[in-house]
């Protein structure tokens, strides 16, 4: 072994996982995503004002010392709605990934190793699924139903799982058939623990990155419905929203729509970077030991 390989093999865990190339954009993304989640929990202390405070008289202002990045048409503070809409740009996303991904890893792995009509049965209706547009479907039910963020999480979730289902089944088939896991089944290990702990823990690397890359893809639906006006309420915190309402005064205080846009392109890009990251450490840490 050479000296660099003998270095890394003697380090900490922790240490060899951040070790070598991708780090910096790794740790700038996960820097920039959990400092988003921690805005969303001390949203109320950091915005300097009440963000569904109404000021006609304050209206179309630029940048000042009072109001660092201007105001909206209704004389809002836009620094202050962006700090409060952190709210729903991360807890939405977050919650449409763990659902969508928790749901994916469970018919992928009963389908992938089962096998039979089980394996039938899941994969015709993933591809029914498939055939829909997601996003169209859910601005057809959510603008008919008058349905509100909820509605569009539980559409945008049910529609999102074909992909990750077709992934996460063809690496379970891959690894179902390896000799520790045939060699569990002929020691008697029950079916459901071999899926615990011998198939789930196999697929964690993929598991990750569709996670990070399923927020990705609910940043931008859920925004996409709120620049629709469907989803949230009138009036919310929400950057998808406050760009279409500010869109048509662009011209008068261009960071009121060009900020919460840049935010939403920030978050989905740090969320794929970590996603891509992290499988990439995953993989070589698991490969090391």
């Amino acid at each position: 072994m050479s000296p660099a390989g003998i270095v890394l093999a003697r380090r900490p865990r922790a240490r060899r996982f951040l070790a070598g190339p991708g780090v910096p954009p790794g740790v700038a993304a996960a820097a920039l995503f959990l400092g988003l989640v921690a805005v969303w929990v001390v949203a109320p202390g950091l915005a300097p004002h009440d963000p569904a405070l109404i000021r006609p008289g304050d209206a179309y202002q630029g940048p000042s010392s009072a109001h660092l990045l201007g105001t909206d048409p209704l004389g809002r503070d836009v620094l202050s709605r962006l700090i409060d809409g952190a709210r729903t740009a991360v807890l939405a996303p977050l919650t449409l990934a763990a659902g969508t991904i928790a749901v994916s890893t469970t018919l992928a792995v009963l389908a992938g190793y089962l096998r039979g009509w089980v394996d039938a049965v899941i994969s015709r209706v993933v591809d029914v699924l498939y055939s829909i547009p997601a996003l169209m479907v859910a601005i057809v039910i959510v603008g008919v139903t008058g349905g509100g963020f909820g509605l569009s999480i539980i559409v945008l979730l049910v529609f999102g799982l074909p992909a990750n289902v077709r992934v996460l089944r063809a690496a379970v088939m891959e690894r179902a058939a390896l000799p520790y896991v045939e060699a569990a089944r002929t020691l008697g290990v029950s079916t459901p623990r071999i899926m615990l702990t011998q198939l789930v823990p196999a697929i964690g690397p993929l598991v990750i990155t569709s996670f990070f890359l399923q927020i990705t893809f609910a940043i931008v639906d859920l925004s996409s419905l709120s620049f629709l006006g469907l989803g949230v309420p009138p009036g919310a915190s929400d950057w998808g929203r406050m760009m279409a309402e500010n869109r048509a005064t662009m011209s008068a205080n261009f960071f009121s729509t060009a900020a919460p846009g840049l935010c939403l392109a920030a978050v989905a890009v740090s969320a794929n970077v970590l996603g891509d990251w992290l499988y990439t450490r995953y993989e070589q840490a698991g490969r090391s030991r």
